[in-house]
């Protein structure tokens, strides 16, 4: 039996277990790096774009207050379920990243896995980066991680893997379609093939990212004095390894500190 979707978004389950094996190295950074770098015993935290919720399955499971939302409405429905099957407790809503609004400041915001690139302009993005700013308390930190493109690197890109997990295989490919450095925008084909015992799922979304360089985010950061950036790390995600800012890093993830 084969089955079509168009969009892996739609299919928040499968798109998390795809990136499963990220989730704990994630989680240990995010607890980390709140008692590194926050005077906060209990500290309440957000996910910006949380998808399939398993980063806040995890963190809800460690005793941690948090908050999270998601512009897809199929994420953010998934993602209630799944707490409430594991009886956790987090707050979840469905929201933009660039016109979000808390109740309450937070200590501490992450966004780890690209989703800041899906802003293309650098209007969105600096709409984000200040509404960051204002869900954080005051010393509060945004750990931000995304790729930046230094200017060597290939044009064209393609990266598979494949993940098992109770009788079920997701490979996911990810593949570079198109690419331009003067509008600073990549088309990404993000495919996903499910393979269970009784049938084959192929779900398959096409993305523009916006593209930055190291010198192109640190004029993005100036415009938002709101926010210092503290330190920068890679997706090895080791706090004792702090990186330099260059053309030559890649994977990053940044520290930004609420003023």
């Amino acid at each position: 039996m084969n089955n079509h979707s168009p969009d892996c978004y739609d299919a928040p389950g499968y798109w998390d277990l795809a990136f499963s094996d990220e989730t704990l190295y994630e989680a240990n950074f995010i607890e980390t790096a709140a008692s590194h770098y926050l005077k906060a015993d209990d500290p309440r935290i957000l996910e910006i774009g949380c998808g399939g919720g398993r980063q806040v399955v995890e963190l809800a499971k460690r005793g941690l207050h948090v908050t999270a939302f998601d512009l897809n409405t199929s994420c953010v429905a998934w993602t209630q379920r799944q707490l409430k099957r594991r009886r956790l407790s987090a707050d979840i809503f469905c929201g933009d990243m660039t016109s979000f609004r808390l109740p309450q400041s937070v200590d501490l915001a992450h966004c780890l896995v690209n989703t800041f690139r899906h802003l293309l302009t650098e209007d969105s993005a600096r709409k984000h980066l200040e509404c960051v700013a204002e869900s954080l308390r005051p010393g509060g930190i945004y750990l931000l991680g995304f790729h930046l493109l230094p200017p060597d690197t290939a044009e064209e890109d393609c990266e598979r893997w494949t993940i098992n997990h109770r009788g079920t295989r997701v490979t996911t490919t990810i593949r570079v379609l198109n690419f331009s450095r003067r509008k600073r925008i990549e088309t990404v084909r993000f495919s996903l093939k499910v393979t269970t015992p009784k049938k084959i799922i192929r779900l398959s979304t096409d993305h523009q990212l916006r593209i930055y360089r190291a010198d192109q985010f640190r004029a993005l950061l100036r415009s938002v004095p709101s926010l210092r950036l503290l330190e920068v790390f890679d997706f090895c995600y080791d706090l004792s390894e702090p990186l330099t800012l260059n053309n030559d890093l890649g994977d990053a993830v940044f520290v930004l500190q609420k003023q």
